[in-house]
């Protein structure tokens, strides 16, 4: 009888030990600006409604492909300032889902500072309606003042909030997304409609978000992250490219609620470069 209760116990040992030592899931957090958080992309994520952020962003994506454990606290309109505030009441700073335990971050900023983007885009396309798409009256008007506001303001904040998150997440393998081309390298006319910025100024704004990208990558790489480069990839899959191939939805007659924001395609095209970079999946 005793021999049979050790045999029992030596077999139930056997079998339990290996769930003892069972690895422990990837604790993944998600950062960053609407670009993360696909605002404007269905089905929308009600947890934090101000954020607009969807469940089908790149994040939840990422999440799905490694089997990570996902904190997603991206939200529309998030500045680099938003990851050590509160954006809105209620809404933590976006560093406090990190810890010593967060083994992945992944994250899209920049783009809000200084309303870079939006004050571009609108710029340029308020130029264009008012010159009939000729020249370049974008160019004119505001000549190198994005670039420098992204030199003088963008880059030291974004140096400044990947250190908190360094700070925040020690040992996790940080990922800096770019953000994909909204514009071609040239213009195409059969796109004013939807885009309607001038012939001359889309090669400019094209340089303002290749400036910011560049940024973006030196700043990443500065603070020991992983950049994921968009340059190529994204190239044909604009706001000028046609339903279904585009990543980037036009400022009219798009499909998403939120224009010139990545949609469902370009949010899953975004996940798989994410993840070719940093090895997973």
């Amino acid at each position: 009888m005793a021999s049979s209760i050790a045999a029992l116990g030596a077999v139930t040992l056997s079998l339990t030990a290996p769930a003892a030592h069972a690895t422990a899931p990837l604790r993944y957090a998600a950062l960053g600006d609407s670009y993360s958080a696909a605002s404007g992309v269905l089905p929308v994520d009600v947890t934090d409604p101000l954020c607009l952020r969807s469940t089908a962003n790149y994040p939840h994506l990422v999440a799905a492909g490694t089997g990570a454990v996902l904190t997603d606290v991206s939200c529309g309109a998030a500045q680099t300032k938003d990851f050590t505030e509160s954006q809105y009441p209620g809404v933590p700073p976006q560093t406090d889902a990190l810890g010593p335990d967060t083994g992945l971050v992944t994250l899209t900023i920049g783009g809000n500072d200084n309303g870079t983007f939006i004050n571009a885009v609108l710029a340029c396309g308020t130029a264009g309606v008012l010159s009939g798409g000729r020249g370049s009256p974008c160019k004119d008007h505001n000549g190198s003042s994005f670039d420098d506001q992204i030199d003088a303001k963008t880059y030291p904040a974004l140096k400044a909030a990947l250190r908190s998150v360094r700070a925040a997440a020690p040992d996790a393998d940080v990922a800096v997304l770019g953000y994909p081309w909204i514009v071609p390298a040239t213009a195409d006319p059969s796109c004013y409609a939807k885009l309607p910025v001038a012939a001359g100024d889309v090669p400019y704004l094209r340089g303002i978000q290749a400036h910011l990208n560049a940024v973006v990558e030196r700043a990443a790489e500065e603070s020991g992250a992983t950049f994921v480069d968009f340059s190529q990839v994204s190239e044909g899959h604009d706001a000028c490219a046609p339903a279904g191939t585009r990543w980037i939805e036009p400022l009219l007659f798009g499909t998403n609620i939120v224009p010139v924001h990545p949609n469902a395609l370009g949010e899953s095209h975004m996940a798989r470069q994410t993840l070719s970079a940093l090895g997973l999946g």
